[in-house]
């Protein structure tokens, strides 16, 4: 029997990236899928996010492993779309065992230079929208006496970066309500965690590298210095991560941060 059989899984920032590769693990390892994403455009950062193709090719793929998914096209800022990619998931699947908050966003810019707007949308997509993810999700978890939520923070929220104070502020923000909802829900059976990941090969990364005039590759350099000899880690890593931590081996995990850095915070 896979391991995650019979199990519900909601996802932001499914479309591509890390959101992809874990929902696409939690399939093969038997789960149902709610895969929700902006699916367009934003007007901060300037450069692309999932589409609505990549929502239906991910639907596609999860079903070709005999799967059921659910995508919904919504902005984690939006309550009302997340109340509504909520309420889909739980009326096609009658429940939610595992929230990966995972939608996020990443730019640089100088302190003195920033505007309210770029501000804004860093904290509004980091941190307000797991809030808002979670407090819709939980009901159903406490109803059933059960789950997990995973937090994808960064390195960056566990110390800080250059031209980074409003992703730093945002990430450092998410470490905070994993430890603060860890307490408030263990009463529930729910554990929460957050992952810490350095670089990943993503089309993010893709996108900072040309916003800032470099290849992908010196941009995960320059923002990382991991200690293993690699400039980056594949989405794939996370999502290994990701299902250990909602798998009952990590059944006495709860309110800790878990690192995938390749080193990088230990020098």
């Amino acid at each position: 029997m896979a391991e995650f059989e019979g199990k519900v899984v909601f996802i932001t920032g499914a479309a591509h990236g890390q959101g992809r590769a874990t929902a696409l693990a939690f399939a093969k390892e038997g789960a149902d899928v709610a895969a929700f994403d902006v699916a367009k455009k934003i007007e901060y950062p300037a450069y692309e996010f999932g589409t609505s193709d990549e929502l239906q090719s991910l639907k596609a793929e999860v079903e070709a492993l005999g799967r059921r998914c659910v995508i919904c096209a919504g902005d984690v800022r939006s309550d009302a779309d997340v109340t509504r990619s909520v309420e889909e998931t739980i009326a096609a699947f009658g429940k939610i065992d595992v929230l990966f908050n995972n939608a996020g966003i990443c730019a640089y810019a100088e302190i003195d230079k920033m505007t309210d707007a770029e501000w804004d949308a860093m904290i509004d997509i980091n941190l307000k929208g797991p809030m808002n993810v979670t407090r819709r999700v939980v009901p159903y978890m406490k109803a059933q006496n059960g789950g997990v939520i995973i937090n994808n923070s960064s390195v960056m929220g566990l110390r800080g970066g250059n031209r980074l104070s409003h992703y730093t502020a945002s990430k450092w923000g998410l470490t905070g309500l994993t430890k603060a909802w860890a307490i408030e829900l263990a009463p529930y059976n729910i554990r929460v965690l957050s992952i810490h990941p350095t670089g990943v090969n993503t089309p993010m990364n893709d996108g900072l590298a040309a916003m800032e005039g470099m290849t992908p590759r010196e941009i995960a350099e320059r923002s990382a210095g991991n200690l293993q000899p690699v400039p980056w880690i594949e989405p794939e890593d996370t999502a290994n991560m990701v299902l250990f931590l909602a798998s009952d081996k990590a059944r006495y995990c709860t309110g800790g941060q878990y690192l995938l850095d390749a080193g990088l915070l230990s020098v």
